[in-house]
């Protein structure tokens, strides 16, 4: 008796593999098949390449100093503005007075433009004579400004750091700065790592902003000025290339929780909580 029930299962199954396998191989499922399989495999692959192409803003993350996600491309247009302002303040800086800056301008203008440079550099680094709202007010602020041209655009504490001193020593000091005068010891020391501590305070102060919706102390001028002044670089560009900050901070969501209390019926209490989209 078993082995006829084992032989009526084996019987049924043979049957059912069989039918799943013919119905498996008709024309009807091949041709429907594989449009089907070859659209889904086309549209992850879409996916893949939007995900890849859209850049992370690291506003968007929670604070972290390791966290990195960098958009490169936007960096070469931050290091270009950089040059350029760097080229400006240049020459606003000639146009000041020689007790401004400590230029000796009469014997700078008897030596060759480059061959003055390759003099200060060979000279250098030396301790300067600078005011002290050029070294330690004007230098640390633009350390600042360096760090957090990278920092925004999702460098990390390190990787902020290392490109504020690049700009610092080799655009700065040794670049455009050494056609006037010797680079300066002080220079190279209080910018960067005014910049690293500055500037990430300065990170902070954005983030706030940014959670905030651009609004600070329930001031939307008060957060704009102090979002321009923390990170000069990255909002102006911003006006003209898109601010990727601006569009997370209209996604950011505003709770605010009121009390109330309530006697017609007897003493009750509670509160009502509101969700403001920013």
């Amino acid at each position: 008796m078993r082995s006829k029930v084992i032989y009526i299962m084996k019987f049924l199954l043979s049957m059912f593999v069989g039918t799943q396998s013919v119905s498996a191989h008709t024309p009807d499922s091949i041709n429907t098949s594989k449009p089907d399989s070859a659209e889904n495999i086309y549209l992850a692959d879409d996916t893949l390449k939007r995900q890849k192409k859209e850049k992370q803003c690291i506003y968007a993350l929670p604070y972290s100093t390791r966290t990195s996600c960098p958009d490169y491309k936007r960096m070469w247009t931050n290091t270009g503005v950089l040059f350029a302002g760097g080229l400006t303040a240049l020459g606003v800086l000639e146009m000041l007075p020689e007790d401004a800056t400590a230029w000796n301008k009469e014997d700078l203008r008897k030596v060759p433009f480059f061959k003055r440079w390759s003099m200060h550099v060979r000279q250098g680094p030396a301790w300067d004579g600078d005011k002290f709202i050029f070294n330690y007010v004007l230098h640390p602020y633009a350390g600042a400004a360096y760090y957090m041209s990278a920092r925004s655009l999702g460098f990390n504490v390190l990787g902020s750091f290392l490109y504020c001193a690049g700009i610092s020593t080799l655009f700065w000091e040794y670049g455009i700065e050494a056609f006037m005068e010797i680079p300066s010891i002080q220079d190279l020391i209080v910018t960067p790592l005014s910049g690293l501590i500055l500037g990430e305070a300065f990170y902070r102060v954005k983030r706030h902003i940014v959670d905030n919706g651009y609004t600070l102390c329930n001031s939307k001028v008060l957060g704009n000025i102090v979002a321009f002044l923390v990170d000069p670089v990255n909002e102006v560009i911003g006006l003209f290339a898109g601010n990727p900050c601006r569009e997370l901070a209209k996604q950011k969501v505003g709770i605010s929780c009121t009390p109330w209390v309530s006697s017609s019926n007897g003493t009750s209490f509670g509160f009502t909580l509101n969700i403001i989209s920013l």
